[in-house]
């Protein structure tokens, strides 16, 4: 019996105290990353900004709700929320509450696919089917049925209340201390609610600094904001792979990023103009996949310093 049943018995312990693992801890392993990037002009004063990404709120996530309202002894000069906010209809106010200390500090937000939608049960194997096909979100797949509508207008409400600059398909200014940094914003290529003729152009010359930001790095605009001579863009979506393989990486993006790209500080090149592109992994997952493996939650400081 040993010879026969032995190897699956122990097939099947291993892979369920990885699901244990994935599930249990290292989902719920929240890390801070600190990022240096060199793109600011010369003789300007370094720049903190807190990016925060794909929070994916559900009920009772006490831990998480902790570690992000612990986020504000950072101190950093300005936050940036890169959207997908929740996985919960009812996860505004928890939201709102874990990001209270955060919303002290100037800030600015673009929303994601599940800031408007409920998420749904899917199959993990889809997004390795839709990588081969070339199909992602509302990319190239038919339009979603009988999905449900998040309250987004409530979590919208909430950050302009707290002087947070909506970043939908526009642009913004921030003041700090005397520096003026200014936004461009994308609503998520995901669903396709993105429109960059209504902010192409580029910086526009009348501030200290300029940069992008949108939720998922899709190519095409990634390829617009460098083009257009944005020196840095921030994204999230990609949740850095969420079940990656050790020493090998991720297998899907979620979109159309290389895989080589899929978190951390890269860089991004287009019409001979090349761009920093900074995408976090995200510090929450789908409420009906709530597994990470080899890619822990995390928020991102990144100190803005002068070109090298």
């Amino acid at each position: 019996m040993r010879a026969r049943y032995g190897v699956p018995l122990g097939i099947t312990a291993v892979g369920a105290a990885g699901l244990l693992y994935a599930a249990g801890f290292e989902a719920r392993s929240f890390r801070l990353r600190r990022v240096t990037v060199p793109v600011l002009p010369s003789g300007m004063r370094p720049l903190r900004v807190l990016q925060v990404s794909d929070i994916h709120m559900v009920g009772g996530q006490r831990k998480k709700q902790r570690w992000l309202r612990s986020l504000a002894g950072l101190r950093p000069d300005f936050v940036i929320n890169t959207g997908d906010n929740l996985s919960d209809p009812e996860g505004v106010p928890e939201v709102l509450d874990a990001l209270g200390p955060l919303m002290e500090f100037p800030g600015a937000y673009v929303f994601g696919s599940n800031d408007y939608y409920g998420p749904k049960l899917r199959n993990p194997a889809r997004y390795l089917i839709e990588k081969v096909q070339g199909r992602h979100g509302l990319n190239g797949n038919p339009p979603a049925v009988g999905a449900i509508h998040n309250p987004w207008e409530n979590l919208r409400d909430g950050f302009d209340a707290a002087g947070w600059l909506n970043l939908t398909n526009t642009r913004g200014t921030l003041k700090i201390e005397g520096v003026s940094v200014e936004l461009t914003g994308l609503d998520d290529p995901h669903i396709k609610r993105d429109r960059y003729t209504e902010v192409a152009g580029g910086p526009s010359g009348t501030a200290d600094f300029s940069m992008g930001v949108v939720h998922a790095p899709y190519l095409r605009v990634l390829d617009s904001f460098t083009a257009d001579g944005y020196p840095l863009i921030l994204a999230g979506h990609t949740h850095g792979g969420q079940l990656c393989i050790p020493f090998y990486g991720a297998l899907v993006t979620n979109c159309d990023l290389d895989t080589d790209r899929v978190k951390g500080l890269s860089t991004h090149t287009a019409e001979d103009r090349t761009a920093y592109l900074h995408v976090s992994a995200g510090c929450g997952t789908n409420r009906y996949t709530p597994v990470r493996f080899a890619c822990p939650p995390e928020a991102t400081l990144l100190t803005l310093v002068g070109r090298e």
